[in-house]
């Protein structure tokens, strides 16, 4: 039972069963501390008696990244992209939730990305999604300006294409520990030049024992891969234990995340951190360019919108076969 308060102002409001102590005047109810002996109370009933309360703002990141969430901007995004930016606006929420978005200035965004220089990516997600929720703001007249505008973002590694001797020691590996859901990744991936998330979406049901369907998250796209020889040995070799080829139960695949971090310990194992799962995606569509596949043939199967990448892996090729004849050359000199 909450004690009785004889000062003026002060009263008691029954709430959800519970009774709270308030400071009323007039029609406005603001709550006190519940223990009224205690510095606390003191504190906050002279505090609002005398007007000097400080009002809590309601242009908090809180309310920021809630009126996003609804807007229809973030709403006509992918699932995919949905979570991706969920993922570091909740950070940024937590960290300052309560605190007025209005007060953000350049030199913030600044800290707020050199706090994850030391991944670079994590560092350029935050500084966009600042970007972001500030055009937001702008949008609902909170701000004038974008603190974000023109912060340089980090620079970072390209992703790379695994070299051979890793691959090698990638499928060993799982094999040697039996690790079946980090190889059947590493077969898909490698063997179909797809995204980690599209490989873990697919379906025996998707698979016709030469191709296999797949309809890409980031660009929408459908497709239907013919599976390389050693793609299609593996998938007849493996258990259908469930929808997904990569089951975690009957009806559920396994999660993005938890591949990601499975692979990163074969990864640690085989001493190829600097290399990345995204890398199985360009060592597919390099061996195609080393096999003598064409623009378009290579485009056909990693499903690029673009032929600007493709490009990128041909000249790759194109650089190690001529080294290689231009060194023999020279041998025979």
């Amino acid at each position: 039972m909450v004690k009785k308060v004889d000062r003026p102002y002060v009263t008691t409001k029954l709430v959800k069963g519970r009774t709270y102590l308030y400071f009323r005047k007039g029609k406005t109810y603001q709550r006190l501390p519940d223990n009224p002996d205690s510095p606390e109370f003191d504190q906050e009933y002279w505090a609002i008696r005398s007007g000097r309360r400080k009002q809590k703002p309601k242009t908090t990141f809180d309310a920021l990244i809630q009126s996003y969430y609804q807007s229809p901007e973030f709403q006509s995004k992918r699932d995919g992209t949905q979570r991706e930016y969920r993922r570091t606006l909740e950070l940024i929420r937590e960290k300052n939730g309560k605190a007025d978005f209005t007060k953000l200035r350049r030199r913030d965004v600044i800290a707020a990305r050199d706090k994850y220089s030391d991944t670079w990516r994590k560092a350029n997600a935050m500084v966009e999604m600042l970007s972001i929720i500030s055009k937001h703001a702008i949008d609902l007249e909170w701000i004038t300006a974008n603190p974000a505008t023109g912060v340089v973002k980090l620079k970072g590694g390209e992703y790379q294409p695994w070299p051979a001797a890793k691959l090698r020691a990638f499928e060993s590996y799982c094999k040697t520990h039996g690790l079946e859901w980090e190889l059947t990744a590493f077969m898909l991936g490698t063997g179909t030049g797809q995204r980690i998330g599209d490989v873990i979406k697919m379906e025996w049901s998707h698979y016709d024992g030469t191709f296999i369907s797949v309809v890409q998250e980031k660009t929408s796209q459908r497709l239907r891969v013919a599976c390389p020889d050693f793609l299609r040995t593996y998938l007849e070799s493996l258990p259908r234990t469930g929808r997904f080829i990569m089951a975690q139960s009957l009806h559920k695949g396994v999660a993005k995340r938890t591949i990601q971090q499975r692979v990163m310990e074969v990864r640690k194992g085989i001493n190829a951190e600097g290399y990345v799962i995204h890398g199985w995606r360009y060592s597919a569509a390099v061996a195609l360019a080393e096999a003598g596949c064409s623009d378009s043939e290579i485009q056909s199967v990693t499903g690029h919108k673009t032929l600007e990448m493709v490009r990128k892996y041909r000249a790759a090729a194109n650089q190690e076969r001529l080294s290689m004849k231009a060194q023999s050359r020279r041998n025979r000199t």
